[in-house]
């Protein structure tokens, strides 16, 4: 059985409400993971109103995607996306290593430069019963 990192295991030991839990663990996930950011984009898979409430940064000069409104996607993002299509495919997670090298099958890399300006990503789908109900970057 594996295990958590013990500073995930005291959030969840010290937290009970989801904000509190999220707004704890998408700094410490940042650290664990060494990466520069992470966030939460949450959705509802019946409208395909989503939001990112959660946004977490190494420095201010990694640019933010920090969006708590719910908004309708774009009917186009499977088309725009490999990887949003993929989640919605409730597929397994995917990392990319370098999105300006990665297969176009899996990566967007024009829609990655515009959207999220990152070089490199583990794109991590939130399922249950075979819906998409979220994604964590």
């Amino acid at each position: 059985m594996n295990q958590l990192p013990q500073e995930i295991e005291d959030i969840f030991q010290q937290y009970s409400q989801p904000d509190a839990v999220f707004t704890a663990l998408m700094p410490v996930l940042g650290q664990i993971l060494q990466c520069d950011r992470c966030f939460l984009y949450l959705r509802n898979p019946e409208t395909r109103f989503g939001k990112v409430p959660y946004c977490w940064r190494r420095s201010e000069d990694i640019p933010e995607v920090l969006d708590s409104d719910w908004k309708e996607e774009p009917a186009s993002l499977a088309d725009e996306d490999p990887q949003f299509a993929a989640a919605l495919r409730t597929e397994p997670s995917i990392f990319v290593e370098d999105v300006e090298t990665a297969d176009p099958k899996v990566v967007n890399k024009e829609f990655e430069r515009k959207e999220f300006g990152h070089r490199a990503l583990i794109h991590s789908h939130l399922a249950q019963d075979g819906k998409l109900w979220g994604k964590k970057l």
